[in-house]
């Protein structure tokens, strides 16, 4: 059980939270939702005892146990001599059961002897995911699980959790699992400051949304009438001269003013960023192409004999499992590794925009102004305007970019990528972390854009809009 009695944080001066009330009942299933940058990792934080309200309360029974959007510094993990120490420190669990979870969250390549350490960013999380399912608290708490899977994944994660007999809260901008696999809605209403409880699946939280949303329009539209009509007949009254004729106007008054203070505030979608991507600059008609590509980690090779080209213009979808060799082509493309043997033909006026749900490039110990910086030979006032656009205000361009949710890292990388020149455009996961209408902005703006572009995506209706000219499969090395 949860429960959050008039529960007051502040970040900096500004409230995420004013007030707000909620519970979560024994073995109950909650999807938490809301606006990028809204509050909702901070909640998370409260239930799990690392942060503490400036009023009020939050009060779990039982072990609480949860996995962040990104693990940064995992002590345990650090510490852990190999996966197994890690994912079962108490051994609960045979060996033959762990790698079958293992297996199903797509880390089968790893032994149970392996340091977890040496994992990728997206690898550490899913090993955190599995540690967290072995443990199975009476209270576990997901932040975007199924971030860094595939479809079959993604699949398990959704059956698994679907049958969690104990109290689950899950953060998620995945429409399938926040339908399949919780009962409950609470949304992190950004105007109120509080949260707002709708029972059902999140199909039903949509439609009981826009019906109370629906309501709310008419209510506000019904009172603005009113008050029109009161005005009007506060203006008939400039020409009274007697006592009760002034007394009665000021009264008036009063109650316009009274009902303007009171008038509620309209509903929104979420605020929108504006993504208009930049006209490519000229390049050649192959930008790029690679020949005869090899790459392997120790004894396990993962691109054998890769055949690459992208045309002026072109739109390419690499698909493949994880693990298939995708983001290792990217980072071959982007000269972040080298490749074994094999050539590597780049058109002398070819520039690259890069995007990573990794975010490698980003410095964390940096603001988001320095950041921005570093990439955009800008004014100063111009970069905090274009900041500004993706809804990162005066008090947030001085905040380092490791306090920022995944949301908001992501918006950030899109700012970045806007402020610079580029004609071909390398996206590995470029929805992660965004809410839908976040997502639906990003697509609209890349079927708009001209330029050439490489696209990794594990959601398939973002790919079929996209239309891409060819798809490239690994690791079979088939186009189509």
């Amino acid at each position: 059980m949860i429960l959050g009695r008039g529960v007051i944080y502040r970040y900096s001066k500004e409230p995420i939270f004013n007030g707000a009330e909620f519970f979560v009942g024994k073995g109950e299933k909650v999807g938490l939702v809301g606006q990028n940058g809204s509050g909702k990792s901070t909640l998370f934080k409260l239930i799990m005892g690392e942060e503490y309200p400036d009023e009020g309360s939050v009060k779990v029974d039982g072990t609480v146990l949860g996995v962040p959007q990104e693990v940064k510094h995992d002590e345990q993990m650090e510490k852990a001599a190999s996966v197994r120490d890690y994912i079962d420190p108490k051994h609960q669990k045979e060996d033959y059961e762990l790698r079958r979870l293992l297996a199903k969250l797509e880390l089968g390549e790893y032994d149970l002897s392996d340091k977890p350490v040496k994992m990728s960013g997206g690898q550490k999380t899913k090993l955190a995911i599995v540690r967290a399912l072995v443990a199975s608290p009476d209270v576990l708490l997901l932040d975007e699980p199924t971030n860094f899977l595939d479809t079959a994944g993604k699949q398990w994660v959704m059956d698994f959790l679907g049958k969690y007999p104990k109290t689950l809260l899950i953060i998620s901008h995945d429409l399938n699992l926040l339908d399949k696999s919780i009962d409950k809605i609470l949304e992190v209403n950004g105007q109120s400051k509080k949260l707002d409880e709708y029972k059902g699946n999140y199909t039903d939280y949509v439609k009981l949304k826009g019906e109370k949303d629906a309501l709310l329009v008419r209510q506000i539209h019904v009172q603005e009438r009113h008050i029109v009509r009161m005005k009007k007949g506060w203006l008939k009254m400039s020409h009274v001269k007697s006592e009760k004729g002034v007394r009665q106007k000021l009264q008036l008054e009063k109650r316009i003013v009274a009902m303007e203070e009171s008038l509620p505030t309209m509903p929104s979608e979420a605020k929108k960023f504006k993504i208009k991507l930049p006209e490519p600059s000229w390049v050649g008609s192959i930008p790029l192409m690679m020949s005869g590509i090899n790459k392997a980690y120790g004894t396990k090779k993962v691109l054998t004999g890769v055949d690459f080209d992208i045309k002026r213009g072109e739109r390419i979808a690499l698909v493949g499992q994880n693990g298939a060799g995708k983001s290792t082509l990217i980072k071959i493309i982007m000269g972040m590794q080298e490749a074994d043997s094999g050539e590597v033909y780049k058109d002398e006026k070819l520039v690259i925009g890069y995007y990573s749900q990794e975010f490698e490039t980003f410095d964390f110990d940096k603001t988001l102004l320095e950041t921005i910086k570093d990439v955009c030979s800008m004014p100063e006032q111009t970069l905090r305007g274009h900041l500004g656009r993706f809804l990162f205000g005066a008090d947030k361009v001085n905040q380092k970019v490791k306090t920022l949710s995944g949301g908001e890292k992501t918006r950030l990388a899109i700012a970045l990528l806007l402020g610079q020149n580029f004609n071909l455009l390398v996206l590995d996961e470029p929805t992660t972390y965004l809410d839908v209408l976040s997502q639906r902005l990003i697509l609209e703006a890349l079927k708009g854009y001209s330029g050439a572009m490489i696209l990794v995506s594990h959601t398939p209706e973002f790919i079929t809009e996209l239309k891409p000219n060819r798809k490239f499969y690994l690791p079979e090395n088939r186009w189509e």
